[in-house]
């Protein structure tokens, strides 16, 4: 759900405008006028190509990354992300990310860095961004080359540092879901440096070296510079609808992190467990981003890798559902699916306090009983249950007071300003 059939019946005579002067001349030729769009917003020498996977592609190529060396990645991102390593030949090293942000955790990356680590692929995941600058310290003191993925995050920013400006080597993506997409996809490279080896490594290297199929055609690249146009509106209407969401959700499951300047490529929130998830995936026909650690997949099974112990992008892979949003979701579209998260959510909290009443009895709300302590281990029976509704079946208890204990301290944290 993109949007993008919307915009060109809302903008159709511009569409078939560009399309009749684009097939008046020739398709594989200078492309130069997409490529300047993007450097003055930048302020960085930019290359385009055929999509966001060469860019990242053509990042690691231009610094001579292969075999022998490391790449620090995310375990939680779309798959290119890490492909791209083992394409260059290196070895992909799977770092956890941090809850708050959903971005690789600065823990992750001390711990899992050797001196074979020759550089980090940071992608600014959803469109957010957050704070890089002990990253990029620790990139600089171990010689590490920082590219910065903003494949999502066009148009984003974070204390006026805007996506695309801080990677060593930056990339951005122009498929069919993001924020600014071309028709046929697309891809850019953004460096303070020279430009000439992404030239010949998108052009079959001109013959002068290895290199790739990758150029961008003209219709593609004049339908992605009359989007580029457009982006501080598309993202405008992008954050009304996140608030939206925000305004309506925040005190029901944990929203999309947003430390500022967010495009909201995606919205997605987290719920308490997989199986609720799971429900209102089926019920909205919504999508998750994303299923498994990039690490579980097959592929990875006969691909040589290292990586932490990601227990956090496990629980948010098994977690997360990303909402439908793009600019022209009306507002009854958008109340639709938060109705529908409300339902749910709120039939959830029933099966919960049904399945207390079974072992503590009907009398379970005392809210005198808020403020009393109780031992760690009821607490965890309550939230257990909470998540797993079936959980108190099968638990041994001996104090019917605590659990209730327990139970009102949990509900009323749960349900306090939400009604």
């Amino acid at each position: 759900m993109t949007g993008w059939d919307k915009d060109y019946l809302h903008n159709k005579q511009d569409y078939m405008e560009l399309f009749d002067k684009s097939m008046q001349k020739e398709q594989e030729t200078n492309i130069e006028f997409l490529e300047k769009n993007l450097s003055s917003r930048l302020g960085r020498n930019v290359v385009v190509c055929a999509n966001g996977t060469d860019a990242l592609y053509f990042a690691l190529l231009s610094k001579n990354i292969g075999k022998g060396d490391e790449v620090l990645v995310t375990n939680f991102s779309w798959i290119s992300t890490a492909s791209v390593i083992t394409m260059a030949g290196a070895t992909p090293v799977f770092c956890d990310i941090d809850i708050n942000t959903y971005h690789m955790s600065f823990e992750s990356i001390k711990k899992m860095y050797s001196d074979k680590v020759k550089a980090i692929i940071y992608p600014h995941l959803f469109g957010n961004m957050s704070d890089t600058s002990m990253i990029k310290e620790f990139c600089q003191d171990k010689n590490i080359v920082f590219i910065e993925d903003a494949c999502q995050s066009l148009g984003s920013s974070y204390n006026g540092a805007v996506a695309g400006t801080i990677g060593d080597i930056s990339t951005l993506s122009f498929n069919a879901n993001k924020v600014v997409a071309g028709i046929a996809g697309g891809g850019a490279i953004i460096t303070d440096g020279d430009t000439e080896i992404f030239k010949k490594l998108r052009k079959h290297g001109n013959h002068e070296m290895l290199g790739y199929n990758s150029k961008m055609l003209l219709f593609n690249a004049e339908v992605i510079n009359y989007r580029l146009n457009k982006l501080d509106s598309y993202i405008k209407k992008r954050q009304e609808i996140a608030k939206q969401y925000d305004s309506a959700l925040k005190e029901f499951v944990v929203t999309q992190p947003n430390t500022g300047g967010h495009n909201y490529h995606k919205y997605v929130i987290r719920l308490q467990n997989k199986k609720i998830r799971d429900k209102l995936k089926e019920l909205l026909g919504a999508k998750v981003h994303y299923e498994n650690p990039i690490s579980e997949y097959k592929m990875y099974n006969n691909i040589e890798h290292r990586k932490d112990i990601t227990y956090v992008s496990k629980l948010v892979c098994d977690t997360v559902l990303t909402l439908p949003l793009h600019p022209y979701m009306t507002k009854s579209e958008v109340n639709k699916i938060i109705n529908t998260i409300l339902i749910v959510l709120d039939q959830d909290i029933d099966k919960f306090t049904n399945s207390m009443k079974k072992v503590i009895g009907e009398d379970i709300f005392d809210k005198n009983l808020i403020n009393e302590k109780t031992e760690d281990i009821y607490d965890y029976i309550v939230e257990k249950t909470y998540q797993w509704p079936e959980y108190i079946e099968d638990v041994d208890f001996k104090n019917k007071k605590k659990l209730k204990i327990a139970f009102n301290k949990f509900y009323e944290n749960i349900t306090t300003n939400t009604k």
